[in-house]
């Protein structure tokens, strides 16, 4: 960093920190001991007892939302910032540590023009006028607060908090997803949203799902995750706290293996200490048949049996709207009747488009154009038609692979890296879009290929 940069991010950080403390006492919205200070020195154990406790804050709601029915989003959560209390830097911002152009893992910007001063970082990117560029931090729980607003402005029912297995294993990642998570729930509460937990196995090896289960029965003990009868935010599903476990089954050479999985299930299901939740399995696009992105190995399907609910990725599976129609026929009605054959609950994945060039450059930029909203919309409609009770949307605020729909700029920063944008629509127009693709499902407004009129 910078020394002439020091002051600046040390004065957002105490006027950051004066913020917060003013909305804890005021709404609940995080719920920190501010004597913490996170560095390279604080234990585990101190971290845990630091960010993880049972529900504080009140609800906007009187009983928890089910899944069924519902519109929900992948909330990563893991950007994070010089001076934001994380001790990571730019974390997801960067390459290396380094964030400036020519160095940068994100293909949108964030829309930050509502966030507060406090709210916002400067980076070594630079707008047209000659500005610093600014991005934001998901440690902040102003701004956390800030994006279930937009859901609730916007009818989308809430989130799935990725929590990354292999980062929860380290003080930091543990310090990061906890502070995530406790915003996220404070934040799902105030305004009427959902929250749950979804595991990423991605990055373990071989027997490491134990890592899962650990942190698991430290959100159960400590945070009462599921099971908090004050919050009244936590997903559910037939009649269960539902927590999903993401990336079984994919070709891609991960070394935890099917077996682990089948007892991670069982032990989320029916432990008796810590058990008693449905469960959700993200797996590949083409499990049914066991091909492609698949893993060629019939154990898979005794797994997704085991499972409450299937969650197939399609990102990056079609790229147009013909693409789109062609998976709605090949793969999701086939799998919606398998699944009701198994008596399984099914919830297909959409995604607005796809870019991921900072982060790859080998890949073009916009590899997967976003047409006004269009190539969202049809899968809507082909999910709607298929028979689709749910959905869930990927993602909420993914910049790195630009399949987000929260609000991003139609002004990025100039310079060495290259940036797409929102072709000029307004920056919440997919937030509406998905909040319209809720209506679709619920039978609220009629298919077709046009979006529908925006008021």
């Amino acid at each position: 960093m910078a020394v002439h940069h020091m002051g600046t991010y040390m004065i957002r950080l105490v006027a950051s920190s004066m913020f917060a403390a003013a909305l804890v006492a005021a709404s609940a919205v995080a719920q920190t001991t501010p004597a913490f200070k996170m560095s390279g020195a604080a234990t585990r154990e101190e971290i845990l007892d630091h960010t993880l406790s049972a529900y504080r804050g009140r609800s906007a709601r009187r009983e928890n939302p089910q899944l069924l029915g519902s519109v929900t989003c992948g909330y990563q959560g893991w950007f994070t910032c010089p001076g934001d209390g994380s001790d990571r830097g730019w974390h997801h911002w960067g390459k290396g540590g380094d964030f400036r152009p020519g160095a940068c893992t994100i293909d949108l910007w964030p829309d930050v023009s509502e966030l507060s001063e406090a709210e916002r970082y400067p980076t070594a990117f630079h707008n047209a006028d000659g500005s610093p560029a600014e991005v934001y931090s998901s440690l902040n729980a102003t701004t956390i607060d800030r994006h279930f607003a937009w859901m609730k402005e916007h009818g989308i029912d809430g989130v799935f908090c990725q929590r990354f297995a292999g980062e929860v294993r380290g003080a930091h990642g543990l310090y990061h997803f906890n502070t995530v998570l406790n915003n996220c729930r404070a934040s799902a509460n105030r305004h009427g949203r959902a929250w749950a937990v979804m595991y990423d196995l991605s990055g373990l090896g071989e027997g490491e799902t134990s890592v899962v289960i650990e942190d698991w029965k430290a959100l159960i003990g400590r945070m009462r995750v599921g099971r908090d009868t004050k919050d009244k935010a936590y997903l559910h599903h037939i009649g269960k706290p539902l927590v999903a476990v993401w990336g079984i089954g994919f070709n891609d050479g991960r070394r935890y293996t099917l077996d682990e999985c089948v007892k991670l299930i069982d032990f989320l299901q029916n432990d008796p200490e810590y058990g008693g939740f449905a469960v959700m399995i993200g797996v590949p696009s083409y499990w049914r048949e066991m091909e492609r992105d698949c893993v060629n190995d019939p154990r898979l399907h005794d797994v997704i049996q085991q499972a409450d609910i299937v969650s197939p990725w399609a990102v990056g599976r079609f790229g147009d709207l013909e693409g789109a129609e062609t998976y709605a026929n090949e793969v999701t009605r086939p799998d919606l009747e398998w699944c009701d054959d198994n008596g399984i609950d099914y919830l297909p994945v959409v995604f607005p488009g796809f870019s991921w060039h900072n982060m790859n450059p080998k890949s073009p930029s916009n590899q997967i154009p976003r047409r006004g909203g269009k190539f969202l919309w049809k899968q809507f409609n082909e999910a709607a038609n298929a028979g689709a009770k749910m959905t869930y949307v990927a993602m909420f605020d993914e910049v790195d692979e630009a399949t987000a729909i929260f609000k991003c700029t139609n002004a990025p920063p100039v310079g060495e890296s290259t940036f797409i944008d929102y072709e000029g629509l307004p920056s919440d127009h997919y937030l509406w879009l998905v909040g319209q693709g809720r209506r679709l499902l619920r039978g609220e407004i009629p298919s077709g290929d046009a979006l529908p009129p925006r008021r």
